[in-house]
């Protein structure tokens, strides 16, 4: 008993200080990151602070232990401040730190007064399954988001898939990740906003549907920039990744693995 109670604990422990695992429940982290992924978080790049414990029973302390301030790039998990969300774990990607000045300007993200660098990649088929939806009515829970609504084509096999329009966007150090463009939403038009000392500006990839920082708290989004406290950690690489088409047959669950995405690493690409 006492042996199990260690390694309680221990994992616990583990868990709180070193790394765990975490599981992509929505859209807004497209393309990179899909419905039915599981990756791993680590805890101590950004040091430690009061939402690092996995079971979030601390009140807000200020400051961090071996505080480090994240990249521009950086995928993180966070803890929303106030009770917006209840709790509840987010996964974003840092594109402000202390001092910068956000604006999106006709869907492009501008930074500190110049725009960011972008390449149209054109439109990417991903294909529907049991994870993953396409459903125009996923994102627009608050009717500020268009979903994916027109997105669902039938490939020439009779195959479903969700027609994308992917656009990669070039930090100005070089680091660069892939987002997604719906056309125009309500967070695509955004007065200047410079982030507080001690925060962090945080936005979703699938950019026309993801309540973020850009997105004020009545309309279910972050409110601005978040507290450098509540940054629970940095994203690392897939574990694994499921199509959600499985049954109770054991047979059918090796089939429902998106094998291409296991080990994919989740920093972004550096020049």
């Amino acid at each position: 008993m006492c042996s199990l109670i260690g390694l309680g604990f221990l994992v616990l422990g583990f868990h709180s200080l070193v790394a765990k695992p975490f599981y992509i429940p929505s859209e807004s982290m497209m393309p990179g990151l899909q419905v039915g992924d599981h990756l791993v978080v680590s805890k101590y790049p950004f040091g430690w602070s009061y939402v690092s414990p996995s079971f979030h029973v601390l009140p807000f302390m200020n400051g961090r232990v071996f505080g480090h301030l994240p990249e521009r790039g950086d995928i993180v998990v966070l803890t929303p401040p106030g009770s917006n969300r209840g709790g509840e774990d987010l996964i974003k990607r840092v594109i402000g730190l202390p001092g910068d000045t956000i604006q999106m300007i006709d869907g492009r993200l501008w930074l500190n007064g110049k725009p960011v660098k972008t390449h149209d990649l054109g439109t990417r088929l991903i294909p529907i399954d049991g994870n993953f939806h396409c459903d125009p009515n996923d994102l627009d829970r608050t009717r500020a988001f268009p979903g994916f609504a027109g997105a669902q084509v039938v490939s020439r096999d009779g195959k479903r898939y969700c027609c994308v329009h992917v656009i990669r966007e070039t930090l100005p150090r070089g680091r660069s990740y892939e987002t997604l463009d719906f056309g125009m939403s309500i967070a695509d038009n955004t007065p200047s906003y410079t982030v507080p000392k001690g925060h962090v500006f945080v936005m979703g990839d699938n950019r026309d549907n993801s309540a973020d920082s850009r997105v004020p708290i009545d309309q279910n989004g972050l409110g601005g920039a978040i507290p450098l406290e509540n940054v629970g950690g940095r994203a690392e690489f897939l574990t694994y990744s499921l199509r959600g088409n499985a049954s109770w047959n054991p047979l059918t669950w090796a089939s429902d693995f998106r094998s291409e995405r296991a080990g994919n690493s989740l920093r972004p690409l550096s020049k």
